[in-house]
């Protein structure tokens, strides 16, 4: 709910920096003003779909959606990037039509003052959005923090160039310089549809796996003879993760649950994050004594030696043997 709360906050202050921003574009007539209102259009529409995307979130899973409603915030995610796109080319297209036909600017000093405390406000409240969101895993904020600062950048081109133009006169500085950050904008809105189609099509995380694999490496007994099979979705803030677990075929059920619920313990532990597990449990068959250094009566072969775990191994289908090496 505190996502929520904050996600509330981005919208109101979006609302009031396009007001204050139109009132700059009627004082100065200034087209790359203009665009960066237009920009903050598609920041207000970003914020509202933003808190659609939180409130579904924070819905518990039901029957029509056994694992939550946690995906919505890839697809807002990825709507909010394409709007982003979709400014930045706004802004072009204004820019390419002013070194056109030129333009006439008006109270310059007025412009610059109240785009720049514009600017200042922004960049803080996606500093804070970016940072809520990475500490609080979720995806809503971190787009709308990244949103908020590219629509950042974009305001200081603004400010250089109405700044510019003032001090030279060089009208034509004014649609150059927005066509520059509209560039830059375009970029930005891509990196965050592609962080939401990924996402989306549950591409692997390749940071969060291996941070995953090294903590079950550092922490491993001697017991979990073998992990693998091992895949990961993420639900908003939420994890899954699927993997299978070979232990000693004599444990009893009590036994092979308790290990399986050792791990889980591990790593909630360690990753800070709600974790939802489906493990199977494989027991170990001859060829897993070579690598299981359990001191066992029923051992059929030599222990020759443990196979560390990593990225790359713990991801395979097969059970792990010794001749992998």
């Amino acid at each position: 709910m505190k996502s929520f709360r904050f996600q509330q906050i981005i919208a109101f202050v979006g609302v009031l920096l396009f007001i204050v921003k139109l009132i700059a574009w009627q004082m100065t007539h200034s087209d790359a003003v203009l665009s960066d209102a237009m920009e903050s259009i598609v920041n207000i529409i970003a914020a509202f779909m933003g808190l659609y995307s939180l409130y579904l979130c924070n819905k518990p899973r039901d029957t029509d959606h056994p694992y939550g409603h946690g995906k919505v915030e890839f697809v807002t995610s990825g709507i909010e990037g394409a709007l982003i796109g979709l400014a930045g080319i706004l802004i072009i297209v204004e820019a390419v039509h002013s070194l056109i036909t030129g333009i006439i600017l008006n109270k310059l000093d007025w412009g610059i003052a109240i785009v720049t405390s514009t600017a200042i406000l922004n960049y803080t409240m996606g500093y804070i959005s970016y940072r809520k969101g990475k500490r609080e895993h979720s995806l809503v904020l971190i787009s709308s923090g990244k949103h908020l600062q590219s629509d950042t950048i974009s305001t200081i081109g603004v400010v250089v160039s109405l700044v510019l133009v003032h001090l030279t006169g060089w009208l034509w500085l004014d649609p150059l310089i927005a066509l520059l950050f509209g560039g830059y904008i375009i970029i930005a809105g891509y990196q965050i549809v592609r962080k939401a189609l990924s996402g989306i099509m549950d591409e692997k995380d390749e940071a969060l796996f291996t941070e995953l694999v090294n903590i079950l490496q550092a922490n491993r007994k001697t017991e979990w003879i073998d992990i693998h099979n091992m895949r990961i979705q993420q639900f908003g803030a939420h994890l899954h993760i699927d993997a299978h677990i070979t232990l000693p075929y004599y444990y009893s059920l009590k036994e092979a649950h308790q290990e399986m619920e050792n791990v889980i313990h591990l790593l909630v532990k360690k990753v800070n994050r709600t974790i939802e597990f489906n493990f199977h449990l494989d027991y170990c068959k001859p060829f897993s004594c070579e690598i299981c250094a359990i001191d066992c009566p029923f051992r059929e072969k030599p222990f020759v030696q443990t196979i560390q775990w990593d990225v790359k191994n713990i991801a395979g289908i097969a059970k792990h043997k010794i001749n992998e090496k």
